[in-house]
């Protein structure tokens, strides 16, 4: 069903061949304004295979200029990122393979190379490709969008020119990436940052993604992450700052609220590949699963998203024995999941999670904190009706077990009771 914001997308993207070069900049503007708004099922509607042949036609008769066709795509791309729209067709159209060739093309000059386009050209690959670029180009990419990441400018404009090379860097998924292209100017960026904080909170984030996206294949970064840079350092730094400066009751700057919902969205996401990938105990535990926790419980109200992401990132340390027992339940882990199963609105996906927790939990812990958490859980559950809460779950347990290939006991109680 077209709705408002595709309605004027629509309309405006169809006078775009009758307008001028300077109509077109501000019609793009105008349609950046437009992507702000969108939600996922809007913006699917949109930008389908189709509308990117479309766009591919228009540069090639001229209609649209590949400076205004640049413009245009980085929007498009910036919001691709940020909120994450997976079913994106434009690895498939005509225009990802016409961006590739100028790309190589213009790499291949020996004199008379333009740098300009050729980076523009290549932040618009990363930001749209989500995973599906050519294995030739991704280096080329990586190589010229790094340049600009490494501007120490001053000004609004280039912080924000550096914060979408680096965002666009971010959205390089699981290649294989040497690390002689890449792992002394991410360094230094990070390291200049942290004496210096000249880059915006989405551009720090993004550097710490392409890290964990490059880590995914190569496990020789581990000390540069764990050490030389000190991640969880400063993944609990901006967590914290994130947390006093969102809204928690929904702020009425709806752009606003969904920059700072999405980073930390992102931020989360991050730690969750961080503590998958890293069986490592670090006194610093404590502090980040306090964080989560605090975020969990800000975000319970109005931020589903985010408090999701939260008990999910609290299965993963506990399962994958990251942290102490000891430190999980002196973060507030353990209560932050039993406040979570009394949510009236739980869903199979976070039941099967929060079951994961206990079923875990329960194999770490000695005879006295078992007794302990028992006795926790049995105070929870009877504040809202524990034969309530048992019921209730006991109806998932079959397609769990079959939708997750686990092996849950049907004697539900076992979880909350014998446990």
């Amino acid at each position: 069903m077209e709705t408002n914001n595709t309605k004027m997308f629509t309309e405006m993207f169809s006078e775009f061949e009758n307008d001028a070069e300077e109509g077109q900049k501000q019609k793009i503007e105008e349609i950046n304004e437009i992507l702000d708004e969108m939600d996922e099922a809007e913006f699917y509607s949109i930008f389908t295979k189709e509308m990117f042949e479309k766009i591919d036609q228009m540069i090639e008769k001229k209609k649209l200029t590949l400076e205004n066709a640049i413009l245009l795509l980085k929007h498009i791309g910036y919001h691709n990122v940020i909120v994450k729209f997976f079913k994106f067709d434009f690895h498939v159209s005509s225009l990802r393979f016409r961006i590739e060739n100028m790309i190589t093309e213009e790499e291949k000059k020996k004199e008379g190379k333009n740098e300009k386009p050729l980076v523009d050209l290549c932040e618009c690959n990363l930001l749209l490709s989500n995973g599906f670029i050519s294995e030739p180009i991704i280096s080329v990419c990586v190589t010229y969008v790094l340049k600009v990441a490494m501007s120490k400018e001053e000004g609004e404009e280039a912080r924000k020119d550096v914060e979408m090379a680096l965002l666009a860097l971010s959205n390089t998924m699981y290649y294989f990436i040497e690390q002689k292209l890449y792992l002394k100017e991410i360094k230094d960026i990070v390291q200049y940052h942290q004496e210096h904080r000249n880059l915006t909170r989405l551009a720090y984030q993004s550097v710490w993604q392409f890290l964990f996206c490059r880590l995914l294949c190569d496990r020789r970064l581990e000390d540069v992450i764990l050490n030389k840079l000190q991640f969880e350092r400063e993944a609990i730094r901006e967590l914290e700052e994130l947390t006093k400066c969102i809204d928690w009751k929904k702020n009425e700057d709806k752009l606003k609220e969904m920059e700072e919902e999405n980073l930390l969205e992102r931020w989360i996401i991050a730690l969750n590949i961080y503590f998958k990938e890293f069986q490592i105990r670090k006194k610093e535990h404590v502090v980040l699963i306090e964080c989560i926790v605090q975020i969990y419980q800000a975000s319970r109200s109005n931020y589903i998203e985010i408090c999701n992401l939260c008990i999910c990132l609290l299965k993963v340390i506990l399962i994958r024995k990251n942290a102490e027992i000891e430190d999980l339940l002196k973060g507030g882990a353990v209560e932050a999941v039993l406040e979570e199963i009394q949510r009236p609105t739980l869903d199979d996906e976070m039941v099967y999670h929060i079951l994961m927790f206990f079923v875990n939990a329960s194999r770490r812990l000695k005879e006295e904190e078992r007794k302990e958490m028992k006795r926790k859980v049995f105070e929870k559950l009877e504040e809202e009706g524990y034969e309530d809460t048992i019921a209730s779950l006991f109806e998932t347990f079959d397609f769990l077990n079959r939708k997750y290939y686990d092996e849950l006991s049907l004697d539900i109680s076992n979880y909350f009771v014998n446990i």
